[in-house]
């Protein structure tokens, strides 16, 4: 089938499934091999699994899939620990069960449930602000969590186009002329900079900014350099305080750290960031960890929790369990998948693809996950063979932890049939060998039927 035919097919499977209405469960194995270590205090939910009516028999079949994934899945780059699934989006069928309802390390691919209940409980078009407040004659920059809000000049084709802080500067110029005291209120987030499992090489090694609620361009101290502030709000205090004087605004003193008074204080200006949908885009396609918390912060506020670690894992529990997405030994400590405590399983992952593939208000997800050889964190992988049958009709969201690797996403098989996977291993020999290996999982399933 040639690639123009198998997108075609693509579109017909996902109009397949979301025209359907009967549900059933697909329940995992009463006992799997692999152990994952025990994460502390873990959040356990049900497990389920929720399909779509079938549409009649899948051309693949669950030994078809076992026969050929069997070579590549036992790569010696998994260091024989490797657990999946692999599901028909169209009729639920499970084609492949590796263990798959065993809570793994799940790395980024955390960035899926993220995004799941990001778009869900959110909405695909709302938005982040950004105020600026006055009290007096003391003016408050108050972040409302929109990491992407940027200090540097935008040109006119970018897109997502972010909200700038020479935008807010002008309209706060508006009202304003002079000020004697300029302070960033941070007071939207609230626990502590670190969550449980990460390390401080996450924030020295430039994956992440200590999470604020105001940050000017995720604290990166400039565009091509992966160097983060120390203290992202003062930073970003000090940009907006430039961009005041020369807007014409007169700021005497600038640097505090403190909340607006929550009664004299009156906006002045505000800025939003580009949409929820665009923002899970660009999460999903950059693994942007900093967008990720971020997304996470504003899930635990719309549900009425703290916008903390504890609130945000809370939160998106909450919100799979809204949409029936839960599973057996689901653990979260964040929203970007940097903690080692995060446990995930590959059936809970392959039933938040299903529901993205099969409900409209998810749909922003599968736009945002990256295509082999083409986009975002897949850009440069699926270029050689055998890897390379994957390239353009793979999309999938990559993890990367020490001696952790995992994949989880979409193919189009040879016949155009539209599967979904995921994988993980947590004793990776290597990462580039390891993702090669994941890669070629996945490439199997794109050059053959599987019958």
């Amino acid at each position: 089938m040639n690639s123009r035919w198998r997108w075609v097919a693509v579109v017909a499977v996902l109009v397949v499934a979301a025209a359907g209405g009967t549900a059933y469960v697909v329940t995992r194995p009463a006992a799997t091999t692999h152990r994952a270590a025990p994460a502390p205090h873990p959040v356990v939910r049900a497990a389920a699994l929720t399909a779509v009516a079938p549409d009649g028999a899948s051309s693949a079949t669950a030994s078809g899939v076992a026969a050929a994934l069997g070579r590549p899945a036992a790569d010696p780059a998994f260091g024989g620990s490797l657990t999946g699934m692999v599901v028909n989006a169209a009729t639920g069928d499970v084609l492949l069960d590796r263990d798959g309802g065993t809570p793994m390390i799940p790395a980024s691919t955390v960035k899926l449930l993220t995004a799941a209940v990001a778009l869900t409980a959110l909405g695909p078009t709302a938005t982040l602000r950004t105020d600026v407040l006055q009290s007096g004659t003391t003016l408050y920059l108050r972040g409302g969590g929109d990491v992407t809000l940027t200090g540097q000049r935008v040109g006119a084709s970018a897109y997502p186009r972010p909200a700038t802080i020479a935008a807010l500067a002008a309209a706060t110029a508006q009202h304003v002329r002079t000020a004697t005291a300029l302070c960033a209120d941070v007071s939207a987030w609230t626990g502590p900079a670190s969550a449980p499992g990460w390390n401080a090489g996450y924030f020295t090694g430039g994956d992440i900014e200590v999470p604020t609620a105001l940050e000017a361009d995720e604290g990166r101290l400039s565009p091509t350099n992966h160097a983060r502030a120390p203290h992202p709000a003062r930073t970003a205090l000090a940009v907006f305080a430039a961009a005041l004087k020369k807007a014409g605004v007169a700021v005497r003193q600038a640097g505090c750290v403190q909340p607006a008074p929550a009664a004299a204080a009156a906006t002045v200006a505000s800025v939003n960031s580009p949409p929820i949908s665009a923002l899970v885009h660009r999460m999903l396609t950059d693994s942007d960890n900093d967008l990720a918390e971020a997304l996470g912060r504003a899930v635990a506020t719309a549900a009425g929790r703290p916008a903390s670690f504890a609130g945000e894992a809370a939160a998106l529990i909450s919100g799979l369990d809204r949409l029936g997405l839960t599973t057996e030994g689901l653990r979260l400590v964040d929203a970007s998948g940097l903690s080692r405590l995060d446990r995930v399983s590959a059936a809970t992952l392959v039933a938040v693809l299903r529901a993205a593939a099969s409900q409209p208000a998810l749909r922003g997800l599968l736009d945002g996950v990256p295509v082999a050889a083409a986009t975002g964190t897949l850009a440069k992988r699926y270029r050689s063979a055998p890897a390379r049958l994957g390239a353009g009709v793979v999309r999938a969201k990559t993890g990367t932890l020490s001696g952790v690797n995992s994949l989880a996403g979409t193919v189009v098989d040879a016949d155009g049939r539209l599967l979904l996977f995921a994988f993980f291993t947590d004793r990776a020999i290597g990462p580039s060998r390891a993702e090669a290996a994941l890669d070629r999982l996945a490439a199997v399933l794109a050059g053959c039927g599987c019958r």
